[in-house]
């Protein structure tokens, strides 16, 4: 899918302009256009702190905020490279723990932007050119950088000697890039594999293990998997991630969910193998509380969307759109809901698999409102509804945009939970209506 990005910066936003008029518009994977550009401006990737690289198609996000909320525990200066954006550009780039300001943005766009000319080059391409020459030429102790889509064709895996590489948790997403089968999209992610590099991963099922490990040894790299070098259990109150040095106890995270300790996990693990920074015990137990990562199952805080709402009610967000995704926000809602009355309201983009993700909350809520995703090819709002229908939600409406859906809520006065989902793009819309920009 194409790009959008605006930004109140006329700085900022002359050049996000300047870059999709010269962008092909769309989706394409290679390392000849991002190596190109690379070249041009100094080769930066080959000039970066320690590097954590992160692939996966869930959790990946939860899992570099994990590693970053430890190493700033302990201290560090921590460079992160992530996407989409939710709301402002500026937070793909967070340079020395704070996100990149409007006039070094605009500057570092206009550099890149001056030495992309013939290249083709993809929006994503050239921001995350614009990333690695500021982590270049900033201080900082450490790199998070979380790939973009898939792994071995991303432009981020241009990166020559990560300090170690991990892939989070798999799911069907993006097939027309990345295959058709679960096997094909975990070879596409332990594409970043790297020579002699450590590559951390969760537990799959035995023929997704294997497809890693063999584009691993292709690699040469080593394959620390999780039931192999380390584990972990949770029990609601306590993880306890073990591998062959230590027992480490961590109260449950912050972030929700009951798919956020293997998240943790994952990251404890990664920080655990490398050998290129070193991290207190405690600086990892802190980082389950500490560590914070917009949308995904969060709670939105007093504002004009949760005003809406009855008393004891409550407004949550995430941007998942994948089945998988769908699957852990469903058990986490339903927690958290403790019997009150559950409405989804939801708007996804044309290319995501609507039936698989409604299907997993259909039959146990109380409405279903559906909505466009503003600027982006999205599904129908009425076709998500008549998928709703015909899974059993008792009531499904359409509205133009989320605030109209919840001040039209079906709840009758009555406490509920109101779960928005369905696109990161959507979930950035609701947060700056509710006054809550990302940090």
């Amino acid at each position: 899918m194409p790009d959008h990005a605006t930004s109140s910066s006329p700085a900022v936003q002359a050049q996000l302009d300047r870059l999709t008029a010269l962008s092909p518009g769309a989706d394409i994977l290679g390392l000849e256009r991002i190596t190109a550009l690379l070249d041009r401006i100094g080769n930066p990737h080959r000039s970066l702190p320690p590097v954590f690289h992160v692939a996966g198609t869930n959790g990946k996000g939860s899992t570099c905020a994990f590693i970053r909320a430890a190493l700033e525990s302990a201290g560090k200066k921590v460079h992160v490279y992530s996407s989409p954006h939710l709301v402002r550009f500026n937070e793909r780039i967070r340079l020395a723990g704070k996100l990149i300001e409007d006039e070094a943005l605009a500057e570092l766009l206009s550099e890149v932007l001056d030495h992309a000319e013939g290249i083709g080059a993809s929006f994503f391409e050239v921001t995350t050119a614009a990333a690695f020459l500021a982590f270049s030429r900033i201080p900082a102790d450490a790199c998070v950088i979380e790939v973009g889509l898939g792994g071995r064709l991303d432009a981020t895996n241009v990166i020559p000697d990560p300090a170690i590489t991990g892939i989070a948790q798999l799911g069907m997403d993006h097939e027309s890039f990345l295959g058709h089968t679960i096997e094909d999209i975990a070879a596409e992610k332990a594409g970043i594999a790297k020579r002699g590099k450590m590559l951390v991963t969760m537990r799959y099922p035995e023929p997704v293990a294997k497809r890693i490990r063999k584009v691993a040894d292709a690699a040469g790299a080593i394959v620390i998997a999780e039931g192999e070098a380390w584990r972990y259990v949770y029990d609601l109150e306590t993880v306890r991630f073990i591998d062959p040095r230590q027992t480490i106890n961590a109260p449950p995270p912050a972030l929700v969910g009951l798919h956020q300790p293997a998240n943790y996990a994952l990251a404890l693990a990664m920080l655990r193998f490398q050998s290129a920074i070193p991290i207190s015990i405690g600086a990892l137990v802190d980082a389950s509380r500490r560590a914070r990562w917009p949308a995904r199952m969060q709670r939105l805080s007093d504002g004009p969307l949760t005003a809406n709402l009855p008393e004891h009610s409550e407004l949550w967000l995430d941007g998942g759109h994948n089945p998988a995704a769908a699957e852990a926000i469903a058990s986490a809602i339903w927690e958290i809901a403790q019997g009150r009355p559950i409405h989804l309201i939801l708007g996804m983009l044309e290319n995501k698999d609507a039936e698989s993700l409604i299907w997993h909350f259909a039959s146990r809520i109380a409405s279903l409102t559906a909505v466009p995703v503003e600027g982006h090819a999205h599904h129908y709002p009425g076709h998500l509804a008549e998928i709703a229908r015909e899974m059993g939600t008792p009531i499904t409406e359409t509205e133009d945009d989320v605030p109209t859906a919840l001040a039209r809520l079906p709840h009758g006065g009555r406490p509920c939970v109101v779960l928005v989902l369905g696109s990161l793009y959507l979930a950035g819309t609701v947060l700056e209506a509710n006054g809550e920009l990302p940090d």
